[in-house]
């Protein structure tokens, strides 16, 4: 499955930058280099992904729900 988020790149005061997926709270970074925060996004996103869909598992442990994937299409 292919998601696609909008990644947000700010430069740090500090150095660097600081980047977030908008659409997904949570998914937040940072990196020395433009490229480093990229691929430190991705890796948010993942794990971000990942936590949510477990918390999901664990709320509706017993309950009888149907799950299937869905695709999103514009």
């Amino acid at each position: 499955m292919i998601n696609h988020f909008t990644a947000v790149y700010e430069p740090a005061e500090e150095g660097g930058y600081v980047a977030f997926a908008e659409e997904l709270p949570g998914a937040i970074t940072q990196g020395e280099t433009l490229e480093e925060a990229r691929a430190n996004l991705a890796e948010a996103i993942q794990l971000v992904l990942e936590a949510n869909r477990e918390q999901s598992r664990i709320e509706l442990i017993g309950d009888s729900v149907i799950r299937e994937t869905s695709t999103i299409t514009r």
